[in-house]
């Protein structure tokens, strides 16, 4: 089963913005322009919270896709987990680590998923599926840190 591990170090102190900017519905939206990722069901704007799920049809790899993940673990500003309910993957989930530092928030991604096929999900995931979904994670961790260290952020936290 691949890891991706990722830190990004956000130049701000406001640990609760960052905490709902990653959250955030809209910012996800904004973040993932290239894939035309939409919210179709569940909770399809605002802030998503524990036990909330979400629904997205995105193009990834020129395949329109649905997927479902869903909040499992919540403690706010520190810590959230989704994981996948329905869609493409045999599985995943998704760890976000928040942390205070020096007056900075660092941010720690963790994602682990199995892909469906068996040995040639492996094959994928060894070809381009695992550097796909770091680039997929680094692009929408680079849009959080833009918004969250300018004004743009009240953009997104400001309306919901």
């Amino acid at each position: 089963m691949p890891v991706i591990k990722l830190e990004t170090i956000v130049n701000t102190n406001r640990i609760n913005v960052v905490f709902d900017l990653i959250r955030s519905i809209d910012l996800h939206k904004v973040s993932t322009k290239k894939s035309k990722e939409k919210a179709i069901a569940g909770k399809t704007a605002g802030l998503i919270s524990l036990g909330e799920t979400v629904t997205w049809k995105a193009k990834h790899l020129g395949i329109t896709q649905k997927l479902t993940s869903k909040i499992t673990d919540f403690k706010r500003p520190i810590f959230f987990a989704d994981e996948m309910q329905k869609g493409a993957f045999k599985s995943f989930r998704h760890e976000h680590y928040l942390d205070l530092k020096d007056n900075k928030v660092i941010i720690k991604d963790i994602f682990q998923y199995q892909s469906p096929l068996g040995f040639l999900g492996k094959i994928a995931d060894f070809l381009f599926l695992e550097r796909y979904m770091k680039n997929f994670l680094l692009e929408r961790n680079k849009v959080i840190k833009e918004y969250a260290e300018s004004n743009k952020w009240k953009q997104i936290t400001s309306t919901h």
